[in-house]
């Protein structure tokens, strides 16, 4: 049951992403201008974004505070 409410939940970002790229009136402009700023060449999928959020859950991240971490394929380093 886990992995059908996983494959929603991913559908569901999908779906959003689709409809931020759809709002230009031009998605396939939108999408490949919106990669081509991000050094990786892609979105970010949600278990990507998930993965980070879990690091910084558990223990292992007990020292970091105050921090922000972006998880944007290296756009924030590129600019």
């Amino acid at each position: 049951m886990e992995r059908a409410g996983t494959a929603r939940r991913h559908g569901d970002l999908q779906d959003r992403v689709a409809e931020l790229d759809a709002g230009s009136g031009e998605p396939e402009r939108a999408r490949a201008v919106a990669i081509a700023g991000i050094p990786l060449r892609r979105y970010g999928e949600p278990e990507e974004f998930g993965r980070v959020a879990a690091f910084l859950l558990s223990p292992a991240a007990s020292f970091v505070s105050g921090s922000t971490v972006p998880v944007d394929g290296g756009m924030l380093r590129a600019r």
